[in-house]
């Protein structure tokens, strides 16, 4: 009897700037390709509590629970951590004069905002998320 291993691969989503902006808002693009941030307190998400799931606006990857969710008073969603480990990615972000952590969409690599270590749950964590780099299902 032969041992077989299965082996998964996970393709990562490609996309041309061209086909991002035809697919994203002016403001989409703005935050999410060119690593913009929405002004805080306006974004549709931030006091935002119903159970679901967040999901990338680009791709469409599940990113958070609303379980995950809790309010700093920041003005962004903010979330203690990811719906499964592997869905963010951080990269380090010098800009602006500071060091932070910016955290991308791992599927399709959208700007998301940024993860600090600040966060009041047991992770530490805060992924502070731009509401415009989401999209909400309720069935979660």
């Amino acid at each position: 009897m032969s041992n077989f291993k299965v082996q998964i691969y996970h393709y990562k989503m490609t996309t041309f700037n061209k086909d991002w902006k035809k697919k994203l808002s002016d403001e989409e693009y703005r935050v999410m390709r060119e690593k913009g941030t929405e002004r805080p307190f306006t974004g549709e998400y931030n006091m935002h509590n119903d159970n679901g799931v967040y999901k990338c606006k680009g791709c469409n990857e599940t990113l958070f629970s609303s379980s995950s969710k809790f309010d700093t008073g920041c003005g962004w969603p903010s979330f203690n951590e990811e719906i499964k480990a592997g869905k963010i990615k951080e990269i380090s972000d010098k800009t602006l004069g500071m060091i932070r952590t910016e955290i991308v969409c791992a599927n399709c690599d959208s700007h998301l905002g940024h993860v600090f270590d600040d966060g009041p749950s047991e992770s530490g964590l805060r992924y502070c998320v731009n509401s415009v780099s989401l999209d909400f299902d309720k069935k979660g």
